[in-house]
């Protein structure tokens, strides 16, 4: 941080993954984090134990407190956060809903920092949806919250292409990386930026992901189901029958080729309603995921896949 930055006062309030270059990237720029807000222990694994999240693992590596509280509506829980008196809190991916008593809080409010271009893809899956829908480009925005979902004005926006082959895994990671920076720009020039309310238009909704969608229909044009196999990749991950056994398919690109919906024409290249798609990458059950060359080696594909 330079002379000229002023230090902040900040609840860092974040739970998986994507949270953590963020986290990361305030305490490098020399901010001081009071606390960090995150989803409590849940049980994973064979054994169901239960395992921090990955914000918690991180905090605690760097010495930060931790709170996880399972609801924040309690007079308690809010008389505790507001005593932390922070100037700002930095909200990623948390998961719970903030009270207008939260929100009110710290000096300068609450920043969101989300992975779409608001007023696109508001809520549960802006990354997931935006592969899926086969959009150009997406990005990061920096935005002041208030009590509808993703509703607040933009203080600062960054945009970014989404490749031609690009998974939700990969952008995932980018745009973690892509908001780290933003958030410490955008705190650097807080008192300089005028936030913009969001345009009526154009508003979709990034519906949570469920299971029961991820099944490939073959029927599909090869470009939506492309973008379906590339969205869904790495979790929930698409997938299909081959041969009784579901196989999750975890990378793809638009190849040659035609023929009946699901016919497999060469290797891992599949018939669509129109066009093709070359599975580049798959998982079987029980299997870590791999190129699909090696897949091929212990998996016969038969004629036509399900």
């Amino acid at each position: 941080m330079d002379e000229e930055s002023e230090r902040m006062r900040i609840v860092f309030m974040g739970t998986p993954e994507f949270s953590v270059p963020i986290l990361n990237a305030l305490v490098d720029a020399g901010h001081e984090v009071a606390a960090v807000y995150c989803q409590p222990p849940r049980p994973a694994g064979r054994g169901k134990k239960d395992r921090p999240s990955p914000v918690q693992r991180q905090a605690e590596a760097l010495g930060l407190e931790v709170r996880f509280p399972v609801s924040l509506k309690g007079a308690s829980t809010q008389a505790e956060f507001a005593a932390l008196k922070a100037d700002v809190a930095v909200v990623v991916a948390y998961g719970l809903i903030l009270p207008q008593a939260i929100l009110d809080a710290p000096s300068a409010g609450c920043l969101n920092i989300h992975a779409s271009l608001l007023p696109r893809w508001r809520g549960a899956a802006p990354i997931h949806r935006a592969i899926m829908e086969g959009d150009r480009e997406t990005g990061v925005c920096i935005m002041q919250m208030e009590a509808g979902l993703d509703t607040g004005p933009v203080l600062l926006r960054a945009v970014t292409r989404i490749k031609d082959e690009e998974t939700t895994g990969q952008l995932h990671d980018r745009l973690s990386g892509l908001g780290a920076e933003l958030i410490v720009k955008t705190l650097d020039e807080l008192h300089d930026l005028t936030p913009q309310r969001q345009p009526e238009e154009g508003v979709t909704y990034a519906a949570k992901i469920d299971k029961a969608e991820a099944q490939v229909d073959w029927s599909d044009s090869a470009v939506r189901v492309s973008q379906m196999i590339r969205g869904l990749s790495p979790f929930p991950g698409a997938w299909c029958d081959v041969g009784g056994e579901r196989v999750k398919l975890l990378g793809s690109r638009l190849a040659k080729g035609q023929g009946k919906p699901g016919a497999v024409l060469h290797g891992f290249t599949i018939a669509c309603g129109e066009g093709a798609v070359e599975i580049t990458q798959a998982q079987r059950a029980g299997k870590k995921a791999m190129p699909a060359d090696e897949v091929l080696k212990g998996l016969v594909l038969g004629d036509s896949l399900g």
